[in-house]
């Protein structure tokens, strides 16, 4: 009878979402990547402390407490495991991806990469280390490392925005759903994504880089969402949201300002605002009844278009990036 419920609220749920955007297909049901980093049974097998079992500040301990040519040695042997280490040096980082990408990013600095099934990757945009200002990114569907274009140009457009002063993270690094279907009706992908979420913030805090400010797209708002009590954030601010998986702003559990945007285009608006059975994500943050602060989204255009150079929205959201947005 569970099994039935849960069919028939993400038909309504999917049926809902395909006659609102003019028959976008809907996806199939994906697991997420989670786990250590490829290559770290070759890490183990050389005495070398496990991944899963040390926190980033940990990690970051433990890179410090080396010389710099035994770090290019442990980056040149596994850089599969130590491109993707939250806490290890940023350069380091740098270095050790452009080695497992083979060039793939040629040009951009790639803070994590992970080529299993449709691939994982986090590229930052600016001097993560010395910048006064951080953001990060946080796509939705159909987001993978084969697929980060409308992702680098949000990233691109907000960085520009604040005039090159806030460094701007493009986090690729979760398994998003597919089209629209029962992963991107359920909790469980972002659930997955929170966890990691939660660690890059973590890392960022233990290289000591700038706490940032989140910036959450469609299904990207779910995760935030879940990840909003274990992440340190100046601002957590989601658009074109289906929901957050909480009744209002407070039940987040987060010491963030929350904002929330939705233009009056966006086919997300026609999502039933249900949480049923685990399927649907709850309140729309832009309700008043949520409690978050609106940004004004009037001239952004469609489900996609909040970072277009020239919009309020994209204004706005150099203002929080950079913490002079009241």
């Amino acid at each position: 009878m569970r099994r039935f419920t849960r069919t028939l609220a993400a038909a309504a749920l999917t049926a809902t979402v395909v006659a609102g955007t003019a028959g976008w297909a809907s996806g199939s049901s994906r697991q997420p990547v989670t786990g250590a980093p490829v290559g770290t049974a070759q890490w183990r097998a050389d005495g070398l402390p496990d991944p899963e079992r040390m926190t980033p500040a940990q990690t970051a301990s433990y890179f410090a407490s080396m010389s710099p040519r035994r770090q290019r040695e442990l980056a040149a042997a596994h850089p599969t495991v130590v491109g993707n280490l939250d806490g290890a040096p940023l350069a380091l980082r740098y270095a050790a991806n452009a080695r497992a990408t083979g060039g793939r990013y040629a040009g951009q600095q790639v803070l994590a990469y992970d080529p299993r099934d449709r691939g994982q990757a986090v590229l930052v945009y600016g001097d993560l280390a010395k910048a006064a200002h951080v953001a990060v990114i946080v796509p939705g569907s159909d987001t993978d490392a084969g697929h980060l274009a409308p992702l680098i140009r949000k990233a691109t457009a907000l960085r520009a925005a604040t005039g090159g002063r806030t460094a701007v993270i493009a986090w690729a690094g979760y398994t998003t759903p597919v089209g629209v279907g029962l992963d991107a009706a359920t909790g469980d992908l972002a659930e997955a994504g929170a966890r990691r979420l939660t660690r890059l913030t973590e890392g960022l805090a233990a290289v000591g880089a700038a706490e940032p400010s989140v910036f959450c797209h469609s299904y990207g708002s779910v995760v935030c969402g879940l990840a909003a009590p274990g992440i340190q954030v100046k601002d957590l601010v989601v658009l074109g949201s289906p929901g957050m998986r909480a009744d209002n702003a407070a039940a987040l559990g987060t010491s963030a300002r929350v904002w929330a945007a939705k233009d009056p285009t966006d086919w997300i608006d026609r999502i039933p605002n249900v949480q049923v059975a685990g399927l649907g994500h709850g309140t729309d943050p832009t309700a008043p009844e949520f409690g978050a602060r609106r940004v004004d989204a009037g001239d952004a255009e469609g489900h996609d278009g909040y970072f277009a150079p020239g919009t309020a929205s994209l204004r706005t959201f150099a203002a929080i990036a950079e913490g002079v947005a009241r």
